[in-house]
Order: C-alpha cells, then sequence, then structure tokens
C-alpha cells in the first residue's frame, strides 16, 4: 500500500514538473491564432463558469421583463458597442472581432443558459483573459447595466424590425450639423491678414 501511495505521490510530482517546464518554459503559445489544448480549454471553461455562480449574488429589479426596460436596453446594448462583437437581430458583428479569442459568444444561447444576475454581473466585471470589458470600468450605471441584462434575456425572441425600431435615433433628432473649414488664404499671405499690395514707386 505504501509502494502505491509513493507511486502515486511520483506521478502527482512528475505531473506538476511536466507543467511547470510547458507553461513557464514557453512553450505554451499565447499567439491569439493558437488553439488552446482541450484540458486547458475545459478547466478554463468551468473556472469562469463556477466563478460566475459563485459570485453573481445581485438580485434583478421587480420591472427587468418591463417593455420599456427591455427597450432601453437595446438602445444601451447597440450604443455601447455591445454589437462590434456579438452583433445583434439583422446586425453583423465587426469584422476586427473575429480576431479576438476566445471568440465573443453567440448571445441568442447565452441567454437560454445564464440568469439575469450572472448576465448582469458579467457585464458588470467583464471576464478575465477575454475581450469581455468591465462596463462599471466605465462608470456605467447599474440601472442601465440591468437594462441590457433584460434584452439579452429577451435577444432570442427579438425580431429584426424591433432592433432597428428600438436602437433608432429618437424623433425630431437631427444630424449633427458640421461647420465647414474656412477657405484657405491666397498663396503668398498670412492668415488673417489681408493682401497687401505692392508700393507705388514715384518717378
Amino acid at each position: 500500500m505504501l509502494r502505491f501511495l509513493a507511486f502515486i505521490g511520483l506521478l502527482a510530482i512528475l505531473a506538476v514538473v511536466a507543467a511547470a517546464v510547458f507553461f513557464f518554459g514557453g512553450y505554451y503559445s499565447v499567439a491569439g491564432t493558437a488553439a488552446d489544448p482541450e484540458i486547458v480549454r475545459w478547466a478554463v471553461g468551468h473556472v469562469r463558469q463556477a466563478s460566475i455562480e459563485r459570485h453573481a449574488r445581485e438580485h434583478p429589479p421587480s420591472d427587468i421583463n418591463d417593455a420599456a426596460i427591455v427597450r432601453a436596453g437595446a438602445r444601451a446594448y447597440s450604443e455601447r458597442g455591445c454589437v462590434n462583437c456579438h452583433g445583434g437581430p439583422g446586425v453583423e458583428w465587426a469584422k476586427f472581432s473575429e480576431g479576438l479569442h476566445p471568440d465573443p459568444p453567440d448571445l441568442k444561447e447565452v441567454a437560454n443558459e445564464r440568469t439575469p444576475q450572472q448576465l448582469f454581473w458579467v457585464i458588470k466585471n467583464g471576464i478575465n483573459m477575454t475581450g469581455m470589458p468591465s462596463f462599471a470600468a466605465i462608470e456605467m450605471p447599474d440601472e442601465e447595466i440591468w437594462s441590457v441584462a433584460a434584452f439579452v434575456k429577451k435577444l432570442p425572441s427579438v425580431s429584426e424590425d424591433d432592433f432597428k425600431a428600438w436602437t433608432a435615433p429618437p424623433a425630431g433628432a437631427s444630424p449633427a450639423t458640421v461647420t465647414p473649414a474656412p477657405a484657405a488664404p491666397p498663396a503668398g499671405t498670412s492668415p488673417g491678414l489681408e493682401p497687401q499690395m505692392p508700393p507705388t514707386q514715384n518717378r
């Protein structure tokens, strides 16, 4: 029995040494184009899920399913740039998001896998070692974050027409006017000065 336990201990030590050499010796590639080993993907996924479940403890507001809250969340989702990485109904994600690693998730699938509390926590705090930022870090109010969480929960049933209507500029809003740049002064003159006539010579 003692020999068996010693053998198990030796295997554990060898595994730790091999892992240390692999990760700290530079053999593990941190390139965004490198595919993660299956064991790394599995471990990171489970650690992430366990962390979200443990820390997402805030209770959603009682009116989180209110239609006005969902519409406000759709607008915030669009204006805060969420569509750039996750897309939206009838809206493709930005091309640069295809270079993120890991890939931004399809929120239509996430909506059915996460509670409103978990969505709120992720939006507020971000996810370490991914492209998901913390919106609390840019002072996004909790009320607005809850509205985005409410919208994401409803995302699987939101039509393209609804999303377009909810994210359209308010009625009566006019596009910003651009003041034209002043014309360049004639050649040979200084800015702000009138062209000077050559002095008249007396005969």
